[in-house]
């Protein structure tokens, strides 16, 4: 569960490492975003020699939670750590490598790209 004000890892390598959420996009009413969910936020920490800059804002898409996520099957899915990747506004990630294991589900929600870049897909 990621709500306004959460720090997220950056799962890609656009540049951020570091990202802060201040909008879950979708309902105006929704308080808290879960994997595969687009949110807006801010870049907190970056790199060296990245095309991004500290405190822009951009938009990302979550890949994994602290959060478990239940399965139909029943399986119970639990990551280490909140992360997120950097996408443009068509939905496209800006980098050219993801880190770590991404869900199946974000197949289901259209992030191909993100899911194809992927070294483990759980």
């Amino acid at each position: 569960m990621i709500q306004p004000q959460t720090y997220l890892n950056v799962a890609d390598n656009s540049g951020a490492r570091k990202l802060m959420c201040i909008r879950i996009i979708g309902a105006s009413k929704r308080q808290y975003a879960h994997i595969g969910d687009v949110i807006v936020a801010v870049i907190k920490e970056v790199g060296q020699n990245t095309p991004l800059a500290k405190s822009e804002v951009i938009r990302a898409v979550i890949v994994r939670t602290c959060k478990e996520l239940k399965r139909d099957n029943g399986m119970i899915i639990r990551y280490d750590d909140n992360a997120a990747v950097v996408i443009d506004q068509k939905g496209n990630p800006k980098g050219t490598r993801v880190f770590g294991a991404i869900p199946h589900e974000l197949r289901q929600l259209n992030f191909n790209k993100i899911v194809s870049l992927a070294p483990e897909v759980l």
